[in-house]
């Protein structure tokens, strides 16, 4: 081998050496980290079995008993297998009516047989009673801004999250947010109204788990005002605004009028989330005491792609409630209008973040209205009535999470481990600065950061590999009519649009950035239809690019473009690959996909920057 031909071989080993080492920096960067955090210590047994319903047992089977195990089990024990609701066949997931008297005995016979995974009392979680606070008739009938809510004036809470800069970047449109709770009032039937200010926000696979119907109407007022935080019209000229604007909500009723529900439908209604497209999950509600059945559901939700956020719960105590407490839960404190951490807010080492709970006690800003959370819901215990009510609560400060949660989804990052580390990460420390991890977490919740920074670390990360791999290209092909301003120019803007687009643009101009055909603009091709449901399979390959060089590479003035926008196509495919923040839809091996269409595109960029 001549001495020109090994420097061509080892300019290429050294080309390729570099982009393994880029891919293994940005993976150790964004690499998963490592088993969900262990709940917190429950309360003694004693306490759990004073709390369960003496009368009714859970009971989880294999998801694949046959009926004649089913049928066993009843014979053996005398007992009656009744699924928790139509929703649970799947699941296998059984209620059974006792005796009290035999129910610790029967519990721990079912947990004997191999076909019983999970066998424990049934136990009622709920809300903790609250009284809102009606807002008196105001509002600023003279601001034009954005938003044009004539009530978002007393929303202080969305100011403290940063929503304005937030909306001009995402408004979560076709994620699908579940709203586990006391119903919602979303529909116009029987007794039942939908609210003006929910008026042409979407819903999805409503289903009532208490009276197991398809109507999951609203008999309480607190899930309509969770759901309006989570996603009430904005700027439609009436009310007040909610953080995921354009998001779609699933309502899940698992309490009653009263606000409590059992274990079992609340489970139940986790899975049924889970199943049917939901991406995130808001449980403003909770007990004290743990439940394996709900554990199992929580995990199986996160497994499955599902953001799970929780309320901390309100009793003031240094232990927090379940099911925030599970690993795979995302725990939410609350914060009033000072930034402080409420008096009522649970703390302790489960505590993921903080977001505004409101404190309906106090008037701390002097707009003469209590300073709770704003939205518009029915009247307590009246569907045929609604205003808008303030509410204070961790209840109130979850669905704060829940929608931003939904924001960065709507930015295409689907892995629910991914979602939580970028919503800490961009937490921000209270006005005090005083921070406590067991009264904040990572801090109080910052939409605009949030998304910024899937913008910006991802475009960057983009932007660095495509180029990275464009100049490796360049360096051992040793062409030097890509130094110039006419060929190297061309071979830039290629890398660019195809690896991260202007994702700067955001942070220059947030409403230049928030124009339709702009915002597309500000990511690479593979993300051009990326959203809720993760990268389209289409965009994510190769097979654009390479149709585009199909098309054009008899074009010379083209060939240098092409090679750009293959070479940065690649540098985007590696990047998803190494930090795993998005699921492609329809591909089960995701990583195996994109590290297969990034090395074709290398080869194409190659082939195509020869011809150059």
């Amino acid at each position: 081998m001549d001495e020109k031909s090994a420097g061509k071989k080892n300019r290429g080993g050294i080309f390729w050496l570099l982009v393994l080492l880029a891919v293994i920096l940005v993976w150790w960067f964004f690499r998963p980290s490592g088993k969900m955090d262990a709940a917190e210590e429950p309360d003694s047994p004693a306490e759990v079995a004073l709390l369960g319903d003496p009368d009714d047992i859970l009971v989880d089977l294999d998801d694949d008993a046959t009926a004649a195990q089913v049928a066993g089990l009843e014979n053996d024990f005398g007992i009656d297998l009744e699924l928790v609701s139509p929703q649970s066949a799947d699941e296998q997931f059984y209620r059974v009516h006792v005796d009290p008297m035999r129910r610790d005995d029967l519990i721990a016979a079912l947990e004997g047989r191999k076909v019983v995974e999970i066998a424990e009392p049934d136990a009622l979680y709920g809300l903790s009673p609250d009284d809102p606070a009606l807002l008196t008739d105001a509002q600023d009938d003279e601001w034009t801004g954005f938003p044009d809510d004539p009530k978002y004036k007393f929303q202080w809470h969305m100011d403290q999250i940063h929503m304005p800069a937030a909306w001009r970047l995402q408004d979560g449109k076709g994620v699908i947010v579940a709203v586990l709770d006391t119903g919602v009032a979303y529909e116009n039937y029987k007794g039942f109204h939908q609210v003006e200010d929910l008026e042409g926000v979407e819903f999805v696979k409503p289903y009532d788990f208490v009276d197991k119907n398809t109507h999951a109407n609203d008999d309480h007022a607190h899930g309509t005002h969770v759901t309006g935080t989570i996603a009430q019209a904005t700027h439609n000229g009436k009310g007040v605004a909610g953080v995921a604007r354009h998001a779609t909500i699933m309502p899940l009723k698992v309490l009653s009028g009263r606000g409590s529900g059992s274990v079992g439908g609340i489970a139940d209604a986790i899975r049924y989330a889970a199943d049917n497209g939901a991406k995130v999950i808001n449980m403003s509600l909770g007990g004290r005491f743990p439940s394996k059945v709900l554990e199992k559901a929580v995990k199986y939700a996160h497994n499955k792609g599902v953001v799970v956020v929780c309320a901390a719960g309100n009793d003031g105590r240094g232990k927090v409630s379940y099911p925030a407490a599970y690993p795979g839960a995302f725990a939410v404190a609350a914060t009033q209008y000072d930034e402080s951490t409420t008096f009522y807010s649970n703390w302790g080492k489960a505590i993921d973040i903080a977001a505004p709970g409101g404190n309906t006690r106090v008037d701390q800003n002097g707009d003469g209205q209590p300073d709770g959370v704003l939205q518009n819901t029915i009247a307590v215990g009246d569907p045929s009535k609604s205003d808008y009510y303030a509410f204070m609560g961790t209840s109130m400060a979850s669905p704060h999470a829940a929608g931003v949660a939904a924001l960065v989804v709507g930015e295409g990052v689907t892995s629910p481990d991914a979602v939580e580390k970028i919503l800490q990460e961009t937490a921000r420390p209270p006005k005090s600065g005083k921070m406590n991890k067991e009264r904040y977490g990572a801090g109080i919740i910052d939409a605009e950061a949030a998304i910024l920074k899937v913008r910006g670390q991802a475009g960057a990360s983009e932007l660095g590999l495509g180029a990275l791999i464009a100049l490796g290209l360049a360096f051992s092909l040793r062409r030097r009519g890509l130094l110039g301003l006419k060929v190297g120019g061309s071979y830039a803007v290629g890398v660019l649009v195809g690896a991260s687009g202007l994702f700067f643009l955001p942070y220059l101009s947030a409403t230049l950035a928030s124009l339709p055909v702009i915002a597309t603009l500000t990511h690479g091709l593979p993300a051009w239809t990326m959203g809720a449901g993760g990268g389209d399979a289409l965009f994510m390959s190769s097979l654009i690019p390479l149709g585009l060089v199909a098309l054009g590479a008899g074009v010379p003035r083209l060939r240098p473009v092409l090679a750009g926008l293959c070479a940065g196509v690649a540098g985007h495919l590696l990047f998803q690959m190494a930090a795993g923040w998005t699921d492609v839809r329809f591909m089960v091996l995701d990583g195996l996909w994109l590290a297969v269409n990034a090395l074709v595109l290398v080869a194409m960029a190659h082939l195509t920057l020869r011809r150059a």
